[in-house]
């Protein structure tokens, strides 16, 4: 396929894929630097070598963290691939009134899918990928359609899934393991926003080398703390002394990041004023008037509020006077000046509190400070922060303990054995993200995020949405799970979330039962629990597997791929669920998964529907054959995109719509 010179077929295999981001990174060191390639348009990696050493010295000695694997594992990361999501409504719980979705699939193909409409998005990754502890190790990315049907392989088959082991005998026992991290990783970046977080569950086989992978994926600059964490109050023995805790690694994608920390480590901030959202919540500081401050005259005013006139300290001037006399060094004043305080009480900086001895109080607010001008005071965005010194995950609370107890109170046993608490993701959470965050899981396990997710939202009135990712990995035959009729973790995953749903409901029909009895209300207080699910599988279009003929030439083998895609998207219209079509179609546009489909009556020679998500809108058609209507409609109306399968278009149709609509319209 190397020597045909021709775009076409190049083209045409584009469309079924997600982004090259190989490509897209050349694209742009290009444009930036076009000094840097050869005539020919190739990047001349010797002038690229000049960059960093200008003097061409030929040392090759340097800091940096290597292992068996690294260059192809990069490579993996960007590499596109020719996978989709399809829809599984019969797993799906309350889709209609919730944004949470979790993916059944291997998740390297997963995030490049989501790559596409997540891109820069998300705001907290948590993950509490495989431990590497030599036993199996189910994540093979070099997938070879010749050597193995990968789809059939991790699908819903009487086998399961592949196991590969990871033993020290292999040879590679932490390449394998960070050349399956390294991969993921570097897609989960780019659809970090900037300034996301990540949290990531390990323990001390791989904590170091975690560390130094994670430098090299989010830079070293952004790392934000290795906290400790109870795994259980009597661990495991080894010679010298009881292995009882994991570790969180957590890293910032730039230094846009705010945590919200200072809850945490100060509880005071806890209030919020409705007519300043944007201020975010605040804290009472001391009174105003404070005695252990320097006595300054300056300081020493009176303040009238609705009539009623303060002094610091409660006192008279005369009265204050007399007791300077006896004392010049300690007495009250107010901690602001007059002009200062005139600004922050016009601003709503000021609390007055108290039953009969009023008191005047302060605000300090998360994300805004009063500032000293040249102009006078005024308002300046500056969001606070605290050192995160720990998390506190030393506590009980947050072991392995109580993360058997949470699946106890589910499933009225221990069906999976590695799940954390739901305690510490809500804690994670709670520090990492806000109220209308997207949180993703690609090690979603048992689905302890999409609990946490849904309990917090429960709990402070939030509108967070989770996105999880569980390969459908077999269950040990001899495991209670499997007893129980779990064939696959994933379905432990969705099983756990959907039983989590019916428990919160339940509780609120119990509290409010006054709520559910008008079908609007219902589906009020159903916003956000739920969720959809959708299972990883190959392209429904049959263009990805046609492959050239060695001994035809290039243009036999062109007319052959053109003569290949004419039948057999023929026959796949002919038989395609027409709903798995359009999902990969939107999801390859750049669509999140959470999109609306709006029925257009008003067309009716072709079924016409309009599709929305938070942030784009389109008309889509799958008809074989798009009517002069509908053409002559899109030739007027071109404001908003238009995707149509290529097939539909004859050579007339697809001229008038390219030269009306321009780049709105899009032939699949």
């Amino acid at each position: 396929m190397e020597n045909i010179d021709n775009k076409y077929i190049e083209n045409s295999l584009k469309k079924v894929q997600t982004t090259d981001y190989n490509q897209e990174r050349l694209d742009t060191i290009k444009k930036l630097y076009p000094d840097l390639f050869t005539l020919e348009g190739k990047l001349d990696i010797n002038e690229l070598k000049k960059l960093d050493d200008p003097k061409n010295v030929s040392e090759i000695e340097r800091y940096e963290f290597r292992w068996f694997g690294k260059s192809n594992a990069k490579r993996e990361a960007f590499m596109p691939t020719d996978a989709t999501l399809i829809y599984d409504e019969g797993k799906s719980i309350n889709p209609n009134n919730s944004e949470n979705v979790i993916i059944e699939g291997e998740n390297l193909n997963v995030l490049k899918l989501l790559s596409s409409g997540y891109r820069n998005k998300i705001k907290c990754i948590y993950i509490d990928p495989p431990y590497n502890t030599g036993k199996d190790f189910v994540y093979r990315d070099n997938y070879k359609k010749d050597k193995a049907e990968y789809w059939e392989e991790t699908g819903i088959t009487e086998n399961g899934v592949k196991i590969d082991t990871n033993t020290d005998a292999s040879g590679r026992y932490h390449s394998n393991w960070l050349n399956m991290m390294y991969s993921r990783l570097l897609i989960a970046r780019q659809l970090m926003r900037e300034d996301g977080v990540a949290f990531i569950s390990i323990d001390d086989n791989e904590v170091h080398h975690l560390r130094k992978l994670c430098d090299i994926v989010f830079g070293e600059e952004n790392f934000i703390g290795e906290i400790p964490r109870v795994t259980k109050k009597a661990g495991k023995s080894s010679e010298h002394f009881s292995k009882n805790n994991d570790y969180i690694i957590l890293y910032q994608k730039s230094e846009e990041t705010l945590l919200n920390s200072f809850l945490h480590t100060d509880s005071g901030f806890k209030n919020s004023d409705e007519w300043v959202e944007t201020r975010g919540v605040y804290k009472l500081n001391q009174t105003l008037d404070y005695g252990s401050i320097q006595y300054s005259p300056s300081l020493d005013y009176e303040i009238e509020i609705e009539g009623q006139i303060y002094r610091p300290g409660g006192v008279s001037k005369e009265e204050m006077q007399e007791r300077q006399k006896r004392n010049p060094k300690s007495d009250f004043c107010w901690r602001w000046s007059k002009e200062l305080f005139k600004f922050g009480y016009e601003n709503g900086f000021i609390v007055v509190k108290g039953n009969g001895s009023n008191r005047i109080y302060t605000k300090t607010y998360q994300n805004v400070v009063i500032e000293n001008g040249i102009d006078g005071y005024y308002i300046k965005q500056e969001q606070r922060t605290k050192s995160l010194s720990s998390l506190d995950l030393v506590e009980n609370e947050y072991s392995n303990d109580n993360s058997k107890k949470d699946l106890s109170k589910i499933f009225n046993d221990t069906i999976f054995e590695y799940s954390k608490p739901v305690s510490l993701l809500k804690k994670v959470l709670f520090v990492g993200s806000n109220k209308n965050d997207i949180i993703l899981d690609f090690f979603a396990g048992s689905g302890t995020t999409a609990q946490a997710v849904m309990e917090l939202n429960q709990e402070d009135g939030g509108n967070r949405q989770c996105i999880l990712l569980q390969i459908p990995e077999a269950t040990d035959p001899k495991s209670e799970a499997y007893k129980a009729g779990y064939k696959k973790i994933s379905d432990i995953t969705i099983e756990r979330n959907k039983r989590v749903v019916e428990k919160l409901i339940a509780e609120k029909k119990a509290k409010q039962p006054d709520l559910f009895t008008e079908e609007q209300s219902e589906e009020e207080q159903l916003k956000g629990l739920g969720f959809k699910v959708f299972r990883l599988t190959k392209s429904q279009f049959p263009r990805t597997e046609w492959r050239p003929e060695i001994d035809k030439t290039d243009e036999e083998n062109i007319q052959a791929f053109r003569d290949y895609v004419k039948v057999k998207e023929a026959q796949l219209y002919q038989t395609l669920h027409i709903n798995d079509l359009l999902t990969e179609i939107l999801i390859k546009r750049g669509f999140e998964l959470t999109f609306t489909i709006e029925e257009q009556p008003q067309f009716t020679q072709n079924k016409i529907q309009l599709i929305k998500d938070s942030e784009k809108t389109a008309y889509i058609c799958l008809d074989a054959e798009l009517k002069e209507e509908t053409v002559e409609y899109f030739k007027t109306n071109t404001d908003t995109k238009f995707i149509c399968l290529e097939r539909a278009l004859d050579t007339t149709k697809k001229w008038n719509l390219k030269h009306y609509m321009k780049e709105k319209i899009d032939a699949f």
